[in-house]
């Protein structure tokens, strides 16, 4: 059975092993192994140090120092264990990390990972799955927001995600442009949208700040105007890439910054951090495709008090109602699932290490401190009274839908984020011809079909 597994995460690791920065949450391996400790009573970690391995954070690194303290000292004062920190900086330096634990069979105890790699985490065989004794352990389900463990498992009988953080996805808009506009609010159609922002591109503003070399954000466009047109990017073995719908989302998204010229040509080479700067410094009207964490960055800028966040659309480009099989999609569910690892032998020990990070308490501080928005369901409550400029990305995550579930997942969010990279000098230049990108769906719908094509050999 170790082998078995062992071959299988290898073999997906080879396959992932060309990933760059769009694959940060991409993990493990390993063999079964159980933990000493005894289910009813208090873990005793006296003698022992966890490995956890979670994802640095530059931008706010003194802070995510102080949270590691933080926790360390309420785990040692509980079971009388260290911690040891691990992080990765980006995607090539974690599956360096996976490599090697594959190989060794032993490597951190924990891990962070993004919800997007879940299906790809579960395909290995390589992670504990949540019976219902796990769950206990780590708090019981029902503490969590119902929509936070769409993707913790293929089903509510297997799971191996427990819900960490949540990132739905959102727009900013600043408030003041936007009445200076004349305009109340953001439109719900994305031609709406893209008219409002031609109106509030001037003097040098543009209406749209997006990162178009961001290693996470631009597939999510193609996601969510593939499903809002009614054609979502995988139909069961089957990919949609190269379809009528992602082709003309595609070709909105490229035309904001070429065609429409609402996006700071500037923009071809941003991150989504560059974007968030900018849209701070009152240089954009709205921030697309953002998150509850930029508002850290944005309350300690000059627009402070003058923004608003407010659900994206769900009639997609070209459309004024949606198309009869729409599937209308304010958001994928993003945010952090943790896993442990079925190599490790301080398996109740890691239990006790999520239970403590998923608790009410500390989840409150991880959003105080990092804007993310809470999992345990009376966290999220306590932040949704306290602020009500958030109801609309609570409100965006509950009606948040899934990635597929798949384990070739990764390698289709990968292809599709290629066609933006290979897309960039067109993006500086005189914008994306209608041959190219076609071809580049083609290409794209190829390694996605292939991917899909190995995951299902693979069951």
């Amino acid at each position: 059975m170790r082998s078995n597994v062992k071959k299988s995460t290898i073999r997906l690791l080879g396959a992932a092993a060309v990933i760059s920065v769009a694959a940060l949450g991409l993990t493990a391996c390993g063999s079964s192994g159980s933990s000493s400790s005894s289910t009813g009573s208090a873990v005793d970690g006296k003698g022992k140090t966890l490995d956890v391995l979670v994802g640095a954070n530059a931008q706010h690194a003194d802070a995510l120092r102080a949270w590691q303290a933080k926790i360390a000292a309420a785990l040692k004062k509980q079971t009388g264990a260290d911690i040891k920190f691990e992080t990765f900086a980006s995607a090539n330096d974690e599956l360096t990390k996976i490599q090697t634990s594959v190989v060794s069979g032993q490597g951190p105890d924990v891990y962070t990972i993004g919800t997007t790699f879940t299906p790809t985490a579960y395909s290995t065989g390589a992670f504990v799955k949540l019976d219902s004794a796990m769950w206990d352990k780590v708090g019981g389900k029902s503490r969590f927001v119902p929509a936070s463990l769409g993707i913790s498992g293929p089903d509510a009988k297997n799971q191996i995600g427990v819900p960490f953080a949540s990132r739905p996805y959102v727009l900013a808009y600043n408030t003041d442009m936007f009445k200076a506009a004349g305009i109340s609010k953001p439109a719900s159609t994305w031609d709406g949208l893209l008219a409002q922002a031609k109106k509030l591109t001037a003097n040098g503003v543009y209406g749209f700040a997006t990162g178009y070399a961001d290693g996470y954000t631009p597939w999510k466009y193609a996601w969510t105007f593939a499903n809002d047109y009614g054609t979502p990017l995988v139909s069961g073995k089957k990919a949609n890439l190269d379809s009528p719908a992602v082709k003309k989302g595609m070709e909105a998204y490229f035309g904001w910054l070429n065609k429409d010229k609402v996006v700071n040509p500037a923009a071809a080479g941003w991150k989504d951090t560059d974007a968030a700067a900018n849209f701070a410094a009152g240089k954009s009207a709205m921030m697309l495709m953002t998150t509850a964490s930029a508002a850290t960055t944005f309350n300690a800028s000059p627009i402070k008090g003058h923004y608003a966040f407010a659900v994206m659309p769900t009639i997609p480009p070209g459309e004024s109602s949606a198309p009869s099989k729409s599937i209308p999609s304010t958001s994928i569910i993003s945010g952090d699932n943790v896993v442990i690892a079925s190599y490790s032998k301080n398996q109740d020990l890691a239990a006790a290490y999520v239970k403590l990070i998923t608790s009410e308490d500390f989840q409150v501080y991880y959003h105080q401190n990092f804007g993310d928005l809470p999992t345990n369901a009376a966290a999220a409550s306590k932040i949704e009274s306290a602020d009500k400029t958030l109801a609309p990305i609570l409100d965006a995550g509950a009606h948040s839908k899934s990635t597929p579930f798949t384990g070739a997942w990764g390698d289709i969010q990968l292809a599709l984020t290629n066609v933006v990279v290979q897309a960039r000098p067109q993006l500086a230049g005189s914008g994306v011809s209608d041959s190219w990108l076609q071809s580049a769906l083609a290409k794209a719908q190829q390694d996605a079909q292939s991917s899909l094509d190995r995951a299902s050999a693979g069951k």
